[in-house]
C-alpha cells in the first residue's frame, strides 16, 4: 500500500500525523534531542522526550517550534523528516505530497520556513492551511455554509480564535499563551509558595491530573517531587486543585480577553449565529476541566468542546488532502 498523501499537525508541543484512509497513524511531542559536540541529531519525539531534564551538557534537548513557528531550521527539518520516514513503507520510492498546519498569525516568511523544510525533509509537494479553519474541519463544523462558527484552538504555543464563514476566516486573532504558559505558571506558583523548583514534565502532569479552570467543592489532590529551593534537597509536597486554578487562573484571564476581542469585531449578523450555536473547543488545551464553562460565564457564549479536541488539526489535514480540489482556491496557500 503506497502513501501519497500526509497530513501535519506540527504543533509546539505535540506532533500528529495524519495519513487518509488511515487516519492518525502517530502522535509524538515536538522535542529533538542533539549531541553538541558532533551536531548530530540523537532522537525524535518520545525518546527525545523521555531525556528531558536528564542530559549531560554535551546533549540538548529542545522544541524545534516555538509558539508554532519554527525556530530552528534544521531540526524542525530532521523532525519532518522522521515523520515521514516512520510512515512511508521502505519500499515507498516515491515522494509523498504533504499537507502542514500553520498558526492563523504567520508571516510570509514564517510560512515559506514550513514550506522549504518540508521539501528538504522529502515530500514531492507542501501545502500549508491555517489551523483554526483546519480544526474547524476536523471539529465537525460545516465551514463553507454562510453562517457564523467560532472556533477556540489552543494548543501548546499558541491559542488561536477565529470566525469562519464560507469557507474562510472573518475575523481572528492568536496570542501566544497556550498550553506552556499554563504550565509555567504552575511551577511558578510552587516555586513561590513552597519553595520547590520542579521540571516541566512535573508541572504538565499537574494539569493534566489536577488542572481545572473552575475551583472545586470536591477537591482533588496530587503528591510532587521536587528540590527544595532552601536546603537543595530533594522534597515532597502535596498540591491540590483549587490551588491549581489560582495558579493558573492569569493565563486562562488572558485567553479569554483574545476570545472577547474577537467577538467585539465579529459582524452582527454572525455574532447572532455564534449566540445560536455557541463556540468550539479544540487543540490539548481544550482537555483541561471546566474551560468550557470558564469561558461560556466570561463571554455569556455557549462553549462545546469538540469530539476528540487533541486531534481535531490533523484529522482537518485528512479531510483537506482528501479533497485537494475542492480546497485548494478557498483555504490553501501554496508555494
Amino acid at each position: 500500500m503506497f502513501i501519497k498523501k500526509i497530513g501535519i499537525d506540527l504543533g509546539t508541543c505535540n506532533s500528529l500525523v495524519f495519513v487518509p484512509g488511515k487516519g492518525i497513524v502517530l502522535q509524538e511531542p515536538s522535542v529533538v534531542a542533539v549531541s553538541l559536540d558532533e551536531n548530530k541529531i540523537l532522537a525524535v519525539g518520545e525518546k527525545a522526550k523521555e531525556m528531558t531534564g536528564r542530559t549531560p551538557d554535551t546533549i540538548r534537548v529542545y522544541r524545534p517550534l516555538k509558539d508554532g513557528v519554527i525556530a530552528d531550521f534544521r531540526v524542525t527539518q530532521a523532525m519532518i523528516s522522521y515523520f515521514i520516514k516512520k510512515v512511508i513503507p521502505s519500499y515507498q520510492f516515491f515522494k509523498p505530497e504533504l499537507m502542514i498546519s500553520i498558526p492563523a498569525g504567520v508571516t510570509s516568511t514564517e510560512r515559506r520556513a514550513v514550506i522549504e523544510a518540508g521539501v528538504k525533509a522529502g515530500a514531492k509537494e507542501v501545502f500549508v492551511a491555517k489551523e483554526p479553519i483546519l480544526a474547524a474541519i476536523g471539529a465537525g463544523i460545516p465551514i463553507n455554509s454562510c453562517s457564523g462558527n467560532l472556533i477556540v484552538d489552543i494548543g501548546g504555543g499558541t491559542s488561536e480564535v477565529a470566525v469562519i464563514s464560507l469557507g474562510g476566516i472573518v475575523t481572528s486573532s492568536s496570542v501566544r499563551i497556550a498550553g506552556d504558559t499554563i504550565d509555567v505558571a504552575i511551577s511558578n506558583f510552587i516555586k513561590e509558595k513552597n519553595n520547590l523548583a520542579i521540571g516541566e514534565r512535573t508541572a504538565e502532569e499537574i494539569k493534566i491530573k489536577i488542572g481545572t479552570a473552575l475551583p472545586e467543592r470536591g477537591e482533588r489532590v496530587l503528591e510532587i517531587r521536587g528540590r527544595d529551593l532552601i536546603s537543595g534537597l530533594p522534597r515532597t509536597i502535596k498540591i491540590s486543585s483549587n490551588e491549581v486554578c489560582q495558579a493558573i487562573s492569569e493565563p486562562l484571564q488572558e485567553i479569554v480577553q483574545v476570545i472577547k476581542q474577537v467577538l467585539r469585531t465579529t459582524p452582527p449578523e454572525l455574532s447572532a449565529d455564534i449566540m445560536d450555536k455557541g463556540m468550539v473547543l479544540a487543540g490539548g488545551g481544550a482537555l483541561l476541566k471546566n474551560i468550557d464553562k470558564l469561558i461560556a460565564k466570561a463571554t455569556g457564549v455557549p462553549c462545546f468542546v469538540a469530539e476528540e479536541p487533541l486531534f481535531c488539526v490533523a484529522k482537518g489535514t485528512g479531510v483537506v488532502l482528501e479533497n485537494l480540489e475542492v480546497y485548494k482556491k478557498s483555504i490553501m496557500s501554496k508555494k
